[in-house]
């Protein structure tokens, strides 16, 4: 890559020496000198942004002085302003599940270029996107010493032809490189390895620069990089893609909400007992759309590794990020994982220099606050269904018993024998405990903490309850280096925490399956089974098809449930079990003090392991090098592979673009209501063969078992399509107390989605969807938004949208509205018999007010006024279009 600089620049450029090196780079101070603001107390997250667009000042990419100006007025305003501005990352991270269909997406951008008569080298990544492959690794095998290496070779018996696809890309495409299987989570890796606080290139006349680490990336939790100071955050793998491709991320400066950390952890709490609790309160704050900056005295005490934890969740808490500011910690964790000296010498004068340090003196303005004193914090979980169901320990028990009365409803005590085993089923018996994710595996000190919890338990002779499925999944290889260090894997595996894969897992679906005499009880008696894991999403229908209440919770806790196994215990006033001499055990009889854990982490997690473990990162092991890679500049489309098909987009686009017309009689689809997440619209986990996407499959002879998963398949729009509005929990307010991807088909049956929809594309009839608040939450799955288009569905009304759904729905050619007025789809009475006409958007602009006629089952009309979410200029072009992607390949196709 090589960093392009504004012609008219050279006021804000300066040299910075830093022991024997001098480098460019864009002063904040000197711009400030020129007269273009006050920006001396803009919030260190905020400064990232002004600083790119000093960087990209009137060189022709859409940015202007008074963008510039625009930062000062937001300081005036009180970290408020409405203007829009060009922003451009300066990398991309993905995984294999939202990678694998972008890397379609390119490898079909360029057979259309070809077909528009244009370059297909003009598809090419501008900027350095690393594709790390985390999410097809599933937990078949678990609870003994070859669970690894079956899961490895079961993974790539599933994935091979994707694989092969992504080898392919590796040599195709210009600054894309591949990480391979078995490596870690992405997050970790980019927190661990790839990301560099402070990034250097050089420009069009070969001078280094230097200028702040940032990146999007297409996964919701690329927000942990923010730990690091590091901006960063999920985007669509459509909006990732046209940023490889030079096209800029079109944003309204954001407003910053500052956290005030005050006080420090007291004993027996860990980190994921503080973000369930920065979570909870900021949902309850909403800060949807906006920047979280986190300050004050309380990051003094923070470890790295916990501010990652809290930058994690930042999707979950509904920020688009939430960010911590350069400091001392963040020179001590570079140090410690392995970057050079000379980059970390570099870090400390860049932000000390341009205005990014948090210093004693640090004060920023920020658009609203909120504090927390971390010395309040209790040991927490979260659950059943959602990240904010914030749960104290001590009240879990009775959480649960409320859950099962009124959400559930159904009785706690009823037993169902389980075939062939001593034990019987019943609601609340915790099935899946699963230390796994990003989130908590990135830090030693609850990795630490559970080894600890596991050492215990082990000497009085305490072992997991035989329903309980276990698992560890670290982030990254460097968590096993310091396990074994400490000997601590040794008492992980006598109780079943045996090493299962570095990746995802559970938290995105890949539990793999339960023992079928307990899926059986399970489902005869109508239970609710319960999951433990160390994650960050428990959305319903997310972790297991077995499993309905999940609950998220630190990696010490999730081995004391698997102990427990069952969530009608209170595991802070009632036994885990009994020890050898048939004493009662209680968790703190197992609980580790936090010297413990800290003397630990400060002998076992080293430098040393990071710079062995991260040597040859993208070389892989010998299953990976055995890959066979074909095709050449273009791909060789398969025609009988049911991962990888040429998605149809860009088949038969024309070189012009379209307008955006009125919405004539469409027909509704669903009727669906609040919090539906992406996960309810594009499941990623295990379908059966009864389902459209399972038929599609047994068609082809592929046989259940080979099925693999929804996540798996992305590069498959058939399967996808059919995958859409799919999960198993979704409930389709037009059909009553039903659960599953069904609605009323065209004659008014109850039919599959997919099935209905095609039914209205043959007979050219649009479909509208509509919905309750927070439309579209959770991960950022672009799928969510291309499975929407490609059943016909034309717009979208709902009471809100989360950020990433709005863009991605946007970035496919489908309209986002928001209802006005205080109407909704109860307030309407709607059934899903309705008539939907929308006027108004010929020459619409961004966020007008239109008029939606709607035409009931009796034949009487309502009119209502609803908002368009095309937010900015640039969407409006997108969805003209069609789509961002369109937008794109036509504007390179006309170069």
């Amino acid at each position: 890559m090589t960093v392009t600089v504004g012609k008219d620049t050279a006021k804000t450029r300066k040299t910075l020496k830093v022991g024997d090196q001098s480098v460019a780079y864009y002063s904040i101070p000197a711009a400030q000198a020129a007269g273009l603001g006050d920006f001396d107390r803009l919030p260190a997250a905020l400064k990232v942004v002004l600083e790119n667009l000093l960087r990209f000042e009137d060189d022709g990419f859409s940015v202007s002085v008074d963008d510039i100006r625009a930062f000062a007025d937001w300081a005036k305003n009180g970290g408020k302003t409405n203007r829009e501005i060009a922003y451009r990352p300066a990398r991309v991270l993905m995984q294999d599940f939202t990678g694998v269909p972008a890397v379609v997406d390119l490898a079909a951008m360029r057979d259309g270029i070809k077909s528009l008569g244009g370059d297909a080298q003009k598809i090419n990544p501008l900027n350095p996107v690393d594709l790390v492959i985390d999410h097809s690794v599933m937990i078949d095998e678990f609870g003994n010493p070859r669970a690894f290496q079956m899961n490895v070779d079961r993974e790539y018996e599933r994935n091979m032809e994707r694989y092969q696809f992504l080898k392919w890309g590796q040599s195709a495409f210009n600054n894309f490189r591949v990480v391979p299987p078995g490596t870690g989570i992405c997050h970790q890796v980019n927190l661990e390895y790839l990301a560099q606080t402070v990034w250097t290139d050089t420009d069009q006349n070969g001078e280094l620069v230097a200028y702040p680490d940032t990146l999007v990336g297409t996964d919701s939790h690329t927000t942990m990089v923010n730990g690091l100071a590091v901006l960063g955050w999920g985007v669509g793998g459509i909006e990732a893609e046209a940023a490889m491709l030079g096209q800029p991320i079109s944003m309204l400066i954001p407003e910053v909400v500052g956290f005030k950390l005050t006080g420090e952890m007291v004993e027996g709490t860990t980190a994921t007992d503080l973000v369930l609790k920065v979570v909870e309160m900021l949902r309850a704050k909403g800060v949807v759309g906006k920047f979280v900056e986190f300050y004050g005295p309380g990051l003094d005490r923070l470890p790295l590794a916990d501010r990652a934890t809290i930058a994690n969740m930042a999707p979950e808490y509904g920020a688009t990020c939430g960010f911590f500011p350069i400091d001392g910690e963040t020179l001590r964790y570079l140090r410690q994982t392995g970057r050079d000296e000379d980059r970390i010498a570099l870090v400390e004068a860049y932000a000390k220099e341009n205005g990014f340090w948090r210093g004693d003196d640090y004060a920023p303005i920020y658009t609203d606050t909120l504090e927390l004193d971390m010395g309040t914090i209790v040991p927490a979980i979260s659950g059943p269904k959602r990240p904010q169901d914030y749960l104290p320990l001590t009240n879990a028990k009775e959480a649960f018993a409320k859950e099962m009365a009124e959400t559930f409803k159904r009785p706690v005590g009823k037993e169902v024998a389980v075939q062939g085993e001593d034990y019987t089923m019943s609601s609340g018996k915790v099935v899946i405990a699963s230390i796994t994710s990003c989130t908590n595996t990135s830090n030693p000190y609850v990795l630490i903490g559970a080894g600890l919890v596991a050492r215990k338990a082990r000497a009085l002779g305490l072992n997991r309850k035989p329903w309980v499925k276990t698992s560890l999944a670290p982030g990254s290889q460097v968590v096993t280096e310091y396990l074994e260090a400490a000997g601590l894997q040794e008492d992980l595996d006598a109780i079943g925490f045996n090493l299962v894969g570095y990746g995802c897992t559970t938290c995105i679906g890949n539990s793999g399956p339960l023992q079928p005499e307990i899926s059986k009880a399970i489902s005869e008696g109508d239970l609710v089974a319960t999951s433990v894991l160390s994650g960050n999403r428990n959305f319903e229908g997310r972790i297991s098809p077995d499993v309905r209440a999940n609950y998220l919770a630190s990696p010490p806790l999730v081995v004391a449930y698997a102990l427990a196994g069952d969530m009608n215990i209170d595991l802070t006033t009632e036994p885990l079990g009994q020890d050898k001499d048939g004493n009662d055990v209680f968790l703190k009889d197992i609980w580790p003090t936090n010297a413990e854990i800290a003397e630990l982490v400060e002998k076992t997690v080293t430098r040393e392991a990071f710079l062995k473990k991260y040597a040859d990162v993208f070389k892989g092991d010998e299953k990976w090098q055995g890959v066979d890679v074909t095709g050449g500049e273009t791909y060789d489309w398969p025609p009988t592979s049911t991962y990888i098909q040429n998605p149809p987009y860009f088949q038969g686009m024309g070189k012009d673009a379209g307008e955006i017309t009125n919405i004539e009689g469409a027909k509704v689809l669903a009727i669906l209501g609040d919090m539906v997440t992406t996960d309810h619209i594009s499941p990623a986990g295990s379908f059966k063969d009864t389902t459209p996407a399972g038929k599609y499959l047994t068609d082809r002879q592929v046989a259940p078992r080979e099925f693999n998963s929804y996540g798996s398949r992305r590069g498959n729009h058939e399967v996808m399509m059919r995958g859409t509005f799919a999960n198993i929990r979704i409930k389709n307010e037009m059909l009553d107390g039903v659960e599953g991807g069904y609605t009323k088909g065209p004659d008014g049956s109850q039919m599959a989605i997919y099935d209905a929809a095609m039914a209205y594309a043959e007979a050219g009839t649009p479909l509208v969807i509509f919905a309750g608040e927070q439309y579209g939450a959770g991960s950022s799955r672009d799928w969510a938004a291309k499975g929407t288009a490609l059943l016909g569905v034309k717009a979208v009304i709902a009471e809100n949208f989360e950020r990433i759904h709005r863009s991605n729905l946007v970035g496919m050619g489908v309209i986002p509205f928001e209802f006005t007025g205080g109407d909704t789809r109860k307030s309407l009475g709607l059934t899903g018999d309705e008539t939907v006409s929308i006027e108004g958007l010929e020459g619409v602009k961004p966020q007008d007010v239109v008029a939606c006629h709607i035409t009931m089952g009796d034949g009487t009309t309502k009119t209502i006024q609803i908002k368009c979410r095309i937010d900015t200029a640039p969407e409006i072009e997108y969805v003209e279009n069609g789509g961002v992607l369109h937008y794109v390949l036509r504007n390179l196709a006309k170069a």
